[in-house]
């Protein structure tokens, strides 16, 4: 039977979504398989909204009719009838699964004690202890220790256990005495009030007002608003009251107001906002219909039929909800679990143990844990494109590493603003106008002195993106680098090689690939970079992805693959693999590794024992190295498409400080994933080589 955890409250509004959601994050980071069950819905059309959220994690593969108990109209028709239903289906779910998160109930009945008794008495029949969940907000220490006392004493009379008390929405400056209040009762942590989890969206606010998308751009209705403008006075003093993400609500004939707030939103100078309602019902004129027809208007603009007071009270009566499509409230509600709840800690108290297996989204949190350990700065040339921006919005939620965007600040602003993600905890830096160029341009120089470089040809080179980016981390004020999402690889690492150069005693940049099975993680070698290796480049290339595997996790056995196994075949292709695997052995003795062999010999046990016996390799090799690029790179896509592979990577390698490439067609998940990786490389990276001061009067501090 599978572990579970019950998270439950004693009131609405907890915010237990978030716990539910953080707790099946840590669960997923230790085991293979981890399920969801939420014992009662509400009946209706419409999904179970926290059920849908947890079921739309990574790791979770379960149709949402399974994971759904009963309904509120079936525990009040037959309580008994009801459980029994609800234990049936939990056993469904973890006779899948080697975890299971279950969530409580929502309080139709706010504050009923009925209510909770249930799903205490639920909790003890599935033999899940309970992570209590409190509403902080507006409450004092003393008044949160008194839920607190009344609820585990019901848990208690309903032989419930309790794992951990959680206090959400606490003040941030009461954290510590909701702690100390909770103290004694249980593990107790405490998550402060976010304002942006309780914060509707302009698309809840559209249907809180009855009303539709006039004009504007769709995808913006999923952005959260941060607060309301109820427009009635003139136009200097509404602008005077705008802030960040609000909505403004006017009469639909109130057309200079309109006008005003559209062009202070498309201003340098005024906050960027969220929406406009025009309420009242009226329609707008021609002329400012054909003048807004002339706009590149992206702001969602709704008419709504009430009048101002009607549409500002309904709107202010929204409370928006952690939704699987609120990517912004996702990985913030995850960042503020993982800051402040103990997630380890926790689960060694559910006496969860670390899986045998490793699955790929097993291995992406590893990824991200060992990048927040020891946070880096990463520098991303590719500052106003899409994917780029989202990644960056989830690596400063989660802490994974302190970010540099390359691009001019307005036009990476106006690019985040278009798509809704947050980036105001980045370095945003324009090559062309930053003061570091001048530095740059002196010491390109003088690296590439010998190349013929001059000082005005080095002026106009570290402008480009790449090799701005290179030169921030050559002079260490980045600790790497992650491009590739629009530009070609050429671009990306020509850069490095002519900069940043190969590590002591590294004759070649490689790559490796990160092969992520259902069970386990594979290193292919080099299947991005050199397209016919020599035997010593290969060896070469061996020895690299042997030291990669063991930095990321993986006991590097060594598999020099070719056509043919052991001293089968000849001929030099088979050759060239047979000197490469000496080389191998003669300069790194300490590593297993075998060679020439097949793939089949490599992985599979029963082939390793017929064609070698004895091999300490053949059969369990976890880094695989391709005589060359056609092999390498047609295997990878070969195992990732017939196989559902995960394919982290490529992973670049040779390189003194880290530079990584992306594939153009590289998904937000991948940009994050090799931004943890390049983190992770810079962890264990050489401090970048001082470079000497540039003269007094710094040449290209102005353009020739």
């Amino acid at each position: 039977m599978a572990r579970s955890v019950y998270v439950a409250s004693v009131t609405g509004e907890t915010g237990k979504s978030t716990v539910a959601l953080g707790a099946l994050e840590a669960l997923t980071r230790r085991l293979g398989r981890v399920g969801v069950f939420r014992p009662v819905v509400r009946a209706g059309t419409q999904p179970d909204y926290v059920l849908e959220l947890l079921l739309e994690h990574d790791g979770v593969d379960l149709p949402y009719d399974v994971c759904a108990g009963v309904t509120y109209e079936d525990v009040h028709a037959d309580p008994d009838a009801a459980m029994s239903t609800i234990l049936g289906r939990y056993r469904a779910v973890a006779a899948q699964c080697e975890a299971v998160v279950v969530v409580g109930s929502d309080y139709t009945d706010v504050d009923s004690p009925t209510e909770f008794s249930f799903n205490a008495r639920v909790a003890a029949n599935l033999g899940a202890p309970v992570v209590l969940v409190l509403n902080g907000h507006a409450r004092s220490p003393a008044d949160l220790r008194a839920v607190a006392e009344l609820a585990t004493a019901e848990l208690a009379a309903n032989y419930g256990t309790l794992a951990a008390l959680v206090a959400n929405r606490v003040p941030p400056a009461a954290l510590d005495e909701a702690r100390t209040a909770l103290s004694g009762l249980g593990p107790a942590y405490a998550l402060p009030e976010e304002p942006l989890l309780s914060a509707p969206t302009m698309g809840d606010l559209v249907t809180a007002a009855g009303g539709e998308l006039f004009r504007g751009d769709p995808s913006r209705l999923g952005r959260e608003v941060g607060g309301l403008v109820v427009a009635g006075m003139t136009l200097p003093h509404v602008l005077d009251r705008l802030f960040d993400d609000a909505v403004v609500i006017t009469p639909a004939d109130r057309s200079d107001v309109l006008l005003g707030v559209l062009a202070a939103h498309g201003s340098k100078t005024f906050p960027t906002l969220a929406g406009v309602v025009l309420n009242g019902g009226f329609e707008l004129p021609a002329q400012i219909v054909r003048l807004m027809d002339g706009l590149d208007v992206g702001l969602p603009i709704v008419t709504a039929p009430g009048d101002t007071f009607g549409t500002a009270t309904a709107l202010a009566a929204v409370r928006g909800r952690l939704t699987y499509d609120a990517t912004r409230k996702v990985q913030t509600a995850l960042a503020l679990f993982d800051r402040h709840v103990d997630g380890g800690d926790l689960l060694d108290r559910l006496d969860v143990t670390r899986s045998g297996v490793v699955t790929p989204l097993m291995f992406e949190h590893d990824l991200v844990d060992r990048a927040r350990s020891a946070r880096r700065r990463i520098v991303l040339p590719e500052g106003t494109e899409v994917r780029i921006l989202r990644a960056a919005d989830t690596v400063l939620r989660r802490g994974i590493a302190d970010l540099t965007l390359l691009g001019p600040p307005a036009d990476v602003a106006a690019a985040a603003d278009r798509i809704g993600v947050d980036i105001g905890a980045a370095e945003v830096v324009d090559p062309r106008e930053s003061e570091l160029r001048g530095r740059f341009a002196h010491e390109y120089a003088r690296l590439r002195e010998h190349r013929g470089v001059t000082q005005e040809m080095a002026w106009d080179q570290v402008a480009d993106v790449s090799y701005f980016g290179t030169m921030m981390v050559q002079l260490g004020l980045a600790d790497g680098m992650v491009s590739g999402a629009v530009h070609t690889t050429a671009h990306t690492i020509r850069p490095a090689f002519e900069v940043i150069k190969t590590l002591p005693g590294v004759s070649i940049v490689s790559s490796v690939f990160f092969m992520c099975l259902r069970d386990r993680v594979l290193v292919y070698g080099d299947c991005a970079v050199n397209p016919d290796p020599t035997a010593e480049q290969l060896a070469d290339i061996a020895i690299s992805s042997a030291e990669t595997a063991a930095r990321f996790g993986v006991a590097p056995r060594v598999a020099m693959l070719s056509y043919s196994t052991g001293e089968s075949g000849t001929g030099s292709d088979v050759d060239k693999v047979r000197t490469a695997t000496s080389l191998v052995r003669e300069r790194r003795p300490d590593l297993e590794v075998e060679g020439p062999i097949q793939y089949d010999a490599a992985v599979d046990a029963s082939v390793a024992r017929a064609k070698l016996p004895g091999s300490e390799v053949a059969g369990r090799a976890t880094v695989f190295v391709f005589p060359d690029l056609n092999t390498g790179n047609n295997t990878y896509k070969a195992v990732q498409r017939s196989a559902g592979a995960v394919a982290v990577g490529p992973v670049l390698q040779g390189l003194r400080e880290p530079v990584n490439d992306l594939s153009r067609g590289a998904l937000v998940r991948d940009i994050v994933n090799t931004i943890a990786i390049t983190a992770i490389q810079a962890q264990s990276a050489e401090p970048a080589a001082a470079a000497p001061p540039p003269p007094a009067a710094q040449p290209g501090a102005e353009a020739p």
